[in-house]
């Protein structure tokens, strides 16, 4: 199926809705987890299934194995019942809100970005949840459509794969790669994170990499 951001970002907002929205509380408890939900993916959205391997949100990762969610793997603890969005993420835990916290705290800092952990007042997924906040705070300001641009996502991505020459044995091509670099859900050269133009440079710089040979042959 052809990818369709209109529709993908649709689908994912009903997805949160859905999940987010406690169906044990109150009627009044759901409106205003339903208010928060949509306040939370109209500045932190859309909902994504996963990040590209660049992300600050996931970059904190060995680079042998490439991590497009967030996990113990990347430097998180205590996460349940998560939602991902492009530029941060909810997580609802029942207990242990602030092991997520200082785990966020932990991380080490990055480039483009530094990540942040708040408690959310209103709880998520259940009554009951202590839920929290994770957020990628950009330094430098990003469009207004909240795609990440190429002077940033570009950077990022080489940064994380340049150093693979080391010890790899052969390239990957771009098929393989897209989920890696552009995130899901994704197109041939775009995705809820990266533009057809962004993705398009992407290409073209990763095909011209494994052509050198750094990485080894391309396996296909």
């Amino acid at each position: 199926m052809a990818f369709r951001a209109e529709s993908e970002t649709n689908r994912g907002y009903e997805r949160a809705l859905n999940y987010l929205v406690p169906r044990q509380g109150t009627p009044e408890q759901r409106d205003e987890a339903r208010e928060l939900v949509i306040d939370l993916i109209d500045k932190y959205g859309p909902v994504i299934d996963s990040y590209p391997s660049w992300h600050p949100i996931v970059s904190n990762h060995n680079n042998r194995n490439p991590v497009t969610t967030p996990s113990d793997r990347c430097g998180y603890e205590g996460l349940d019942h998560t939602i991902l969005l492009a530029h941060a993420f909810i997580t609802c835990p029942y207990h242990g809100a602030d092991e997520v916290i200082k785990a966020v705290n932990k991380l080490p800092p990055n480039n483009a970005a530094y990540i942040e952990a708040e408690l959310l007042e209103i709880p998520l997924y259940n009554p009951t949840t202590q839920s929290v906040l994770v957020k990628c705070e950009w330094n430098n300001p990003i469009p207004s459509d909240r795609m990440i641009p190429k002077n940033i996502a570009i950077p990022l991505m080489l940064e994380k794969e340049i150093p693979c020459w080391t010890w790899a044995s052969f390239s990957e091509n771009w098929e393989t790669m897209r989920p890696y670099f552009l995130g899901q859900p994704y197109g041939s050269r775009s995705s809820l994170f990266i533009s057809q133009d962004t993705g398009q440079a992407m290409k073209t710089i990763w095909n011209g990499i494994i052509n050198t040979g750094m990485y080894g042959p391309i396996r296909v």
